[in-house]
C-alpha cells in the first residue's frame, strides 16, 4: 500500500439533513485549534505536575497513567501523537497539565472497563462548538502529515475564517498499545 492511500479520507454526509453536533475545542501549541466530539468527553482535568506516573516500555507519546476517582486514565501527549511539538519541548509556565479525558464512542462512563479512559494532554481547553456535519470537510492529502492522518475526522472553517481540525477519538483508542 502506498503512502497516498494511507492519507485518503472520506466523511460520510447525509445529503437529506445536516445534523448539528457538539464538540469540545482545545489548543495545541503553538496555534493549532482542534476539537473532539462532546459525546466522547468524560471530563476536563487540571493535573498537577508529577501526578502522572510514567509506565516503562511505552511509546514516547504515552506519558503514563493517572488515578482519577479510582479509575486508571492513560495520559497521552496529544501533540506528539499527532506530529506536533511534544509537550516536553514546549515552554510551559503553568503548574498543571490540562487534559481532556475521553472514552470510546460505543460506551458510556457506566459501562467502561478499567483502562478504557484516555487523557489527552493539551495546551489549553476552550469552548464548546456546535458544528453541522455538512460543514466538516475532508482535507487534501497534501495538507496533512502522515502522523495526523489516522486521527483526523476532518476540518471545519468557521464563518470568521478560523480553521478547527476535528480529531477522531476512536482512532486514538485504536493507536493505544495493547498488552
Amino acid at each position: 500500500m502506498d503512502n497516498q492511500s494511507n492519507l485518503s479520507f472520506s466523511i460520510n454526509k447525509d445529503t437529506t439533513s445536516s445534523q448539528a453536533s457538539q464538540f469540545l475545542r482545545f489548543v495545541l501549541l503553538p496555534d493549532t485549534n482542534l476539537m473532539v466530539s462532546l459525546s466522547q468527553i468524560a471530563a476536563v482535568l487540571k493535573i498537577p505536575f508529577g501526578k502522572i506516573v510514567p509506565v516503562p516500555d511505552m511509546p514516547s507519546w504515552v506519558m503514563g497513567v493517572y488515578n482519577w476517582r479510582g479509575e486508571i486514565v492513560w495520559m497521552i501527549d496529544l501533540g506528539q501523537l499527532l506530529g506536533f511539538t511534544p509537550w516536553y519541548e514546549q515552554s510551559v509556565t503553568a503548574s498543571n497539565h490540562k487534559a481532556v479525558v475521553i472514552h470510546p464512542s460505543n460506551q458510556n462512563l457506566k459501562t467502561l472497563s478499567t483502562g478504557e479512559l484516555v487523557g489527552l494532554v493539551v495546551s489549553d481547553v476552550q469552548d464548546i462548538e456546535i458544528c453541522h456535519t455538512d460543514n466538516l470537510h475532508s482535507p487534501p492529502a497534501s495538507a496533512i502529515t502522515p502522523e495526523l492522518a489516522p486521527f483526523l475526522r476532518g476540518y471545519w472553517i468557521k464563518d470568521n475564517g478560523e480553521i478547527i481540525v476535528t480529531v477522531d477519538g476512536d482512532s486514538i483508542f485504536a493507536a493505544m498499545p495493547r498488552e
